[in-house]
């Protein structure tokens, strides 16, 4: 395996696609341009477009003003055969906060849209929630690797994906097992090393962020990813950096759902170093629909 290709190793195709190639700069709008992973099912994941429109808004701000928060629309799947277009408006430029807006293009049509904030360091008040106790250590839980499982949405072999995944208190690649409930938590990260570059793992964090927050929705009504006729797919997603973490490092992604109703379901995540340091929040929202059931005669 050559371990720059991104054919044979997942993180070089990580790592390609967060190489983002700029290609026009103005005034007020900056483009750049991203490859896509190559998905069997030929729709983009939509932590690579988070994760490519965090480091477009970013390369046009300056690094002592990194970004701290994100709200994002998918608006349309994306095709993974083709490269994406990022467009940045630079919308301000204040003493302490900057925004930019960052749409994403493909055939000149948009699929992703989202509004970003940047800010200068300073001090101010600091609490956190603290990371859950008891949860087992990534190294005691089994991880799909070992059943040459697939990933539900994008079909590949956990073994090709970038991410290690385990799951608290067990996955839902296979049928249901277990009481319902609409919490879970997950332990992830990079299958190895990442370059010592902030930027770099702030959007490797956006990557990892789409991964298994649709689950807590699907877990409180007993549903796995196999339950047939079963059609889910993110509307938008909504994050907060707070604290520094390295995404080559295990995190905890502790995940519950508040709600579900009409078709959509809500879903919220706070991601913890393995030290206990709350590194980043994020809520998500997702069209669920099952087959319509039978009604009772």
């Amino acid at each position: 395996m050559d371990p720059l290709d991104p054919d044979s190793d997942p993180v070089a195709s990580l790592l390609s696609v967060l190489d983002l190639t700029s290609t026009e700069a103005r005034t007020t709008e900056d483009i750049f341009t991203g490859v896509s992973q190559a998905m069997p099912l030929g729709r983009v994941y939509g932590g690579q477009v988070l994760a490519q429109a965090v480091l477009a808004a970013s390369r046009t701000v300056p690094e002592d003003r990194p970004i701290h928060s994100m709200h994002g629309y998918f608006l349309r799947p994306g095709d993974s055969s083709r490269s994406i277009t990022f467009s940045v408006d630079r919308l301000r430029d204040g003493r302490s906060f900057t925004a930019r807006r960052t749409q994403a293009y493909q055939n000149g049509t948009p699929i992703f849209s989202m509004i970003a904030s940047f800010q200068r360091g300073d001090a101010g008040l600091e609490h956190a929630e603290p990371m859950p106790t008891g949860t087992p250590a990534p190294e005691d839980l089994p991880t799909p690797d070992a059943t040459d499982a697939l990933h539900p949405t994008t079909m590949r072999a956990f073994r090709e994906l970038p991410v290690d995944v385990r799951h608290v208190p067990g996955s839902l690649y296979g049928d249901f097992t277990g009481t319902p409930q609409p919490r879970q938590a997950v332990w992830l990260r990079a299958r190895r090393s990442l370059p010592d570059d902030p930027l770099l793992h702030r959007a490797a964090l956006a990557y990892l962020s789409d991964m298994t927050i649709q689950e807590p929705i699907m877990r409180a009504h007993g549903l796995s990813w196999r339950t047939p006729g079963l059609s889910v797919a993110s509307l938008d997603h909504a994050m907060w950096w707070h604290r520094p973490a390295r995404v080559d490092h295990w995190l905890l992604y502790v995940q519950e759902s508040p709600s579900a109703q009409g078709g959509r379901g809500l879903a919220t995540g706070r991601i913890y170093t393995r030290e206990g340091v709350l590194a980043a929040s994020v809520t998500q929202e997702i069209m669920v629909r099952l087959p319509q059931q039978p009604s009772a005669v």
